[in-house]
This record gives structure tokens, sequence and C-alpha cells, in this order.
């Protein structure tokens, strides 16, 4: 008897709810055979925010939690150690085939939120916190800010959505989280996804390494 009908056991761990849809919506709705489980840090006492986060699951066919992670626009900097406690409190599962985070550069100019997740995933994984086959993170630039977050073609995983796929993230984004036709958003929502890939985390220890000495 083979495994190869066996669900793959997906973390998503981003900052916002949205971040799962803006960043990585396509490939979701592109893997229905995915069990998906999101982890949010933040906006968890946001009614409205929650309300829809949980609305966008279901059509991703996910599950997920939210947390009270601080989130204020003075975007103080949070000790690694409290992020890395904050994920593990909320994490259903600690061993999962694939998991999904920000990169520590973010996704664009910049977000210390997104590079703080990034930072203690990775670390929680190379401290056998968490386990996982691979480990993902989201490849976008914004050119420090020149342009919309575009995917990053020389990634190790870049992905043109069918447009009926593009469609129904774009409607997410639109219909099921509210932003308008104008906002920034809609207008970022990529037709394309990336992601950098890593198997060892000494690979992505080398990597964190290098983003921040770019930083």
């Amino acid at each position: 008897m083979t495994n190869q009908h066996k669900r793959e056991k997906v973390a998503i761990i981003v900052a916002h709810p949205d971040d799962e849809t803006l960043w990585a919506g396509g490939t979701l709705l592109s893997h229905p055979n995915w069990e998906c489980f999101v982890v949010c840090l933040s906006r968890k006492d946001d009614d409205e925010r929650k309300l829809k986060f949980t609305q966008a699951l279901k059509v991703l066919l996910a599950k997920g939690i939210m947390g009270d992670m601080d989130d204020g626009p003075e975007q103080m900097p949070l000790a690694n150690e409290e992020v890395k406690l904050k994920i593990l409190e909320l994490m259903p599962s600690l061993h999962f085939d694939i998991i999904i985070t920000h990169d520590p550069a973010g996704e664009y100019t910049r977000h210390l939120r997104h590079e703080e997740i990034s930072r203690a995933v990775i670390h929680l994984w190379n401290e056998d916190k968490i386990y996982c086959n691979q480990l993902r993170t989201f490849a976008y630039e914004d050119g420090n800010k020149k342009y919309f977050p575009r995917a990053i073609k020389t990634a190790d995983s870049y992905i043109k959505l069918p447009l009926k796929t593009w469609k129904y993230k774009y409607e997410i984004m639109k219909n099921i989280y509210g932003f308008g036709l104008h906002s920034w958003e809609l207008s970022t929502t990529p037709k394309q996804e990336a992601f950098w890939l890593f198997e060892k985390k000494e690979e992505a220890m080398h990597w964190l390494a290098k983003k921040e000495k770019q930083q």
C-alpha cells in the first residue's frame, strides 16, 4: 500500500489576516489536497478582521487561528524570543510536511513584523522546536518602494497563476477582505507567486544571516 494519496500537512505562518491570500493564495487554491493551517499572529481582537479571516480560510479550504501580537502603528521591534513564544502558543502541531512564512527581507520595504516572524520561524526550526521537511519563504521585492511587490523570477519556485486562479484570489481580497479597487492591497495582488525553498536548517540559517547583513 502506497502513500501517494497522503495529504500533506502545511502550516502558513504570517503576520496579518490577508497575508496568507496576498502572498500564497494562488498556491493554496492550487493545492486543495493540502491539510492547511494558517497561523496569523496579530489582530485577534479585531472582530471585523477576524470574521474576514475566517471567511477567507473557508474559501482556501484551510483552518487557522489568530494571535494578539503587538501590531501598533509605531512598529516597535519585538524580541526574537517573544515572537517565537507567540508562534509556539498558536501552532496546533509541531510537525508539518511544509511550513510557509515571510522572508527575512519581507515582501516590501519594509515591515518589521514580517521580518521578525521569518527570523523566529527559522530559529525555531533550527532549534528543533518545530519540524518540517521543507521551509518556504515568500519571494517578493518592490525595488525599494519603486513599484508594487513583484514575485522574484529567479526564486527557487516561481509560479504564473492561471487567470482563473488569480481572479479567485483577487476576489477574496476584494469581496471578503473588502479592499477598495484602488487600494494598495488590490493593486499589489500578485499574478505570480514565488518562494525560496529550504530542506536543510543550515541553508535557512545562512539565508537569514545573509539577509540581516543586507539590512
